[in-house]
């Protein structure tokens, strides 16, 4: 069956009523009233990007697609993951966006996973189905300082952008893709702020409230040789993109017996 472009496909938005929404990793008090994000769940349009793949821009739309060069095929062994993985990362990144600099500070797996907490791990996680930007103007820095905390007052005196690296593992991608907003069809009062509730801590990322103005892109069928390039903060104020609206969504044209989606997230900080 030939694939529809655009398809239509459910999205989960965030509701704007004024009180910001906040997400637990843990079980809070019976006390606590929450308000959870992605409870408005929108029916939106998502086009093919395969096409649109040589004239993407991270500055621009917030993402690209390249081919990853190299195989590792370790991914079930973390210290792996590290030593041969990353580098190969951290070179892609450069390549791509010119940075001078580029340190990975963690990774996540993500695949189906049941939504109990106590099932996932700070590495193995599953995929995020609700439109978020992972970082802002605030969480941004901090995590600079986080990261290398001798450092963080020189670096932050120039240019520092956040990247994601989301491929495939073993097999070709063939449910829940990843969908992508292009970041010129969001304007700032469409992020939302959202508090990540740890025990110990407490961060923050934006969610989206929804608007008819965005416009959604994706990469069907994306096979282990495609990477994906995703910015999720600049420090730049320049016009460019500094945050991008991403998702993963049940895709309409999934066939039956599909297998299921196995793939890492890669963070990163860039210094220009």
């Amino acid at each position: 069956m030939e694939r529809p472009n655009p398809i239509r496909a459910t999205v989960n938005y965030t509701v704007d009523n004024g009180i910001p929404p906040d997400y637990y990793f843990y079980e809070p008090d019976p006390s606590v009233v929450l308000n959870p994000p992605g409870t408005d769940v929108r029916e939106v349009e998502i086009h093919d990007a395969w096409a649109l793949r040589e004239r993407l821009s991270v500055d621009r739309e917030g993402f690209e697609l390249h081919d990853f060069p190299g195989r590792f095929d370790q991914f079930d062994d973390e210290a792996s993951v590290k030593q041969a993985f990353y580098p190969q990362v951290e070179a892609f990144v450069k390549r791509h966006t010119g940075a001078r600099r580029v340190v990975i500070f963690d990774h996540t797996m993500r695949k189906r996973l049941p939504a109990d907490l106590k099932q996932q791990t700070e590495v193995q996680r599953p995929a995020v189905m609700l439109v978020h930007s992972d970082y802002t103007p605030h969480s941004g820095p901090q995590r600079v300082r986080d990261i290398l905390p001798d450092e963080a007052d020189t670096l932050l005196q120039g240019r520092v952008a956040f990247f994601n690296v989301w491929k495939p593992l073993y097999q070709r991608v063939e449910e829940l893709p990843l969908a992508m907003c292009d970041a010129r069809t969001e304007v700032d009062e469409d992020l939302l702020l959202m508090q990540l509730k740890y025990r110990d801590r407490t961060g923050e990322i934006y969610v989206m409230r929804h608007s008819p103005t965005h416009r959604w892109h994706y990469f069907p069928l994306m096979e282990v040789q495609h990477a994906l390039l995703l910015k999720t903060y600049d420090s730049e104020t320049d016009g460019r993109a500094r945050f991008m609206g991403h998702t993963a969504f049940e895709d309409p044209c999934t066939p039956p017996g599909a297998r299921p989606r196995e793939s890492i997230e890669v963070r990163t900080m860039a210094f220009f």
